[in-house]
């Protein structure tokens, strides 16, 4: 008779709480859109020159970044 409790598959990784990670998220990403709108404005009537990345762009992947950050430890 075979023993299936050994090889069976294994579950899949949950990533926190959902609802805490968007949570996160988004206080992150508010805070990183106030600082992008800021240093967008000035740096575009400072050097007259768009950045590549917009603030919202900007804002996105610093919240990407800083969010897993905080669930990994």
């Amino acid at each position: 008779m075979a023993d299936y409790t050994v090889n069976a598959p294994r579950p899949r990784a949950e990533r926190a709480r959902d609802w805490e990670y968007k949570l996160y998220f988004s206080v992150i990403f508010i805070l990183a859109l106030a600082t992008g709108l800021i240093t967008w404005a000035w740096r575009v009537a400072t050097t007259g020159k768009l950045p590549a990345l917009g603030p919202i762009g900007r804002a996105l992947n610093d919240a990407n970044v800083i969010a897993p950050i905080i669930f990994r430890s």
